[in-house]
């Protein structure tokens, strides 16, 4: 029992969490149906409970697919003090500027929401229903990552800093106590004319606030009893150490609604990217469309990222 106790309270807080986390993922493309046109919300909502179980798919395969983390992330501070100056935004200037390996080394996110985009175009051009909804579920996961401030620097959980723990205690501790207290009316999907454009722009103003993330927790820590800052809670059959309410309250608070505000931010966006490309496609009239099937290729990969996820172990970076 106390060799039990002894790991339990080694284990870092929220060490089990991936990206968002899957209620914020789940949550941020359900809403996202809200926002779509009438001609558009038909089909999404018919669709919703595939929209919100699939948001968790990317992190599911990080389990399985070395090449899935980098997808995630842009380390941006890797590329300077003012990295988004410095990093062309086209990938093949980027790849001659830096090199792949490097670019693989510190995130692709950006070029993933486009590379998704366009292939939510051709779904929706072809009017395969089941690749619209696949390849929708994955976009809005990428474009939900890139307003998490965390993923947007080299010290992701804190590491470099003494505060590891709070990549997760952001994105998905902070999330999962206070996210039936935020307004999600944000408004209408617009169109985006150029969507590799606007995933740095989303990048470039996720990236304001992980100075603010990491300075307002370590300001926290220092003045908050240590022996109210932890509690213990059961999550998928296993005891882990967490921020207590408190403590989670104390930091949400400081934050002076960032989390609410980023949530709402990936909401809105995420409704628009699926509706700039049915707009690209020709605005296609889904209640024709056919009924699509995932090819058995790809049916295999999504039982193998399900086994390996039950399983544990992300390949590569661990947030």
């Amino acid at each position: 029992m106390k060799k039990r106790l002894l790991l339990i309270l080694l284990l870092p807080a929220g060490f089990i969490c991936v990206s968002w986390g899957f209620f914020a993922h789940q949550r941020i493309n359900r809403l996202a149906v809200f926002t779509l046109p009438s001609a558009l919300m038909g089909f999404y909502k018919n669709n919703i409970d595939f929209i919100t179980e699939h948001a968790v798919d990317p992190d599911k395969r990080r389990y399985t697919d070395s090449l899935e983390a980098p997808r995630h992330y842009l380390d941006a501070d890797h590329y300077g003090t003012a990295p988004f100056d410095s990093i062309p935004q086209k990938w093949a200037d980027a790849v001659k500027k830096y090199g792949e390996k490097e670019l693989m080394g510190y995130g692709t996110v950006p070029w993933e929401i486009q590379r998704k985009y366009y292939a939510l175009v051709k779904a929706f051009s072809e009017g395969d229903t089941s690749r619209i909804l696949k390849v929708s579920s994955d976009i809005g996961h990428y474009i939900a990552d890139a307003h998490v401030p965390l993923h947007t620097t080299e010290n992701y959980n804190g590491q470099m800093t003494g505060q590891t723990g709070i990549h997760a205690f952001w994105e998905s501790r902070l999330p999962e106590l206070f996210a039936d207290e935020y307004d999600y009316y944000v408004g209408r999907a617009h169109y985006i004319q150029d969507p590799l454009k606007e995933a740095f722009k989303i990048l470039k103003h996720t990236f304001g606030y992980k100075d603010s993330v990491l300075v307002i927790e370590a300001r926290l820590s220092k003045s908050f009893p240590t022996d109210r800052k932890y509690t213990f809670v059961e999550r998928s059959g296993k005891i882990t150490r967490q921020y207590s309410t408190a403590y989670s309250r104390a930091f949400h608070n400081a934050l002076n609604g960032m989390v609410e505000e980023q949530m709402r931010a990936s909401i809105l966006h995420v409704g628009s990217f699926w509706y700039s490309a049915w707009v690209d496609a020709g605005q296609p009239d889904l209640r024709k469309a056919r009924a699509g099937s995932l090819t058995d290729e790809e049916r295999k990969r999504e039982r193998v990222a399900e086994e390996g996820y039950r399983k544990g172990g992300i390949i590569g970076r661990e947030y």
